[in-house]
């Protein structure tokens, strides 16, 4: 997956960066403005792939970007459910999503 990310809040987008796939994404050095599409597309992607587990790393800050991706995280059909991490995984700096099966998928992880 190909993101265009600024790097400062008034230009333009920087050059593309790669983000892997992976069923981790961390949303660190993102954009808030960027955090709603870049989630669904995410998911997006790791459901192509048959990645059914995600975690998503929010830090745990103010607590607005987690309630960010809730919100977003519960207005996606294909979220089957949401979590907290446990501790080890991030406690409430990260949120562990599974994604229900895409149509004629067997999904893995």
């Amino acid at each position: 997956m190909v993101l265009c990310v600024p790097m400062d809040e008034t230009g333009p987008p920087d050059a593309p960066i790669d983000l892997p796939i992976d069923g981790t994404l961390d949303l660190h050095a993102f954009d808030p403005r960027e955090v709603k599409d870049l989630v669904t597309d995410y998911l997006a992607a790791c459901r192509a792939r048959g990645i059914l587990s995600v975690r998503i790393v929010h830090g745990k800050g103010t607590g607005a970007l987690r309630q960010t991706v809730r919100a977003v995280l519960s207005r996606l059909p294909e979220v089957a459910s949401f979590r907290t991490a446990t501790e080890e995984g991030g406690g409430w700096g990260a949120t562990l999503v599974e994604l229900s099966p895409a149509s004629g998928s067997t999904g893995s992880r």
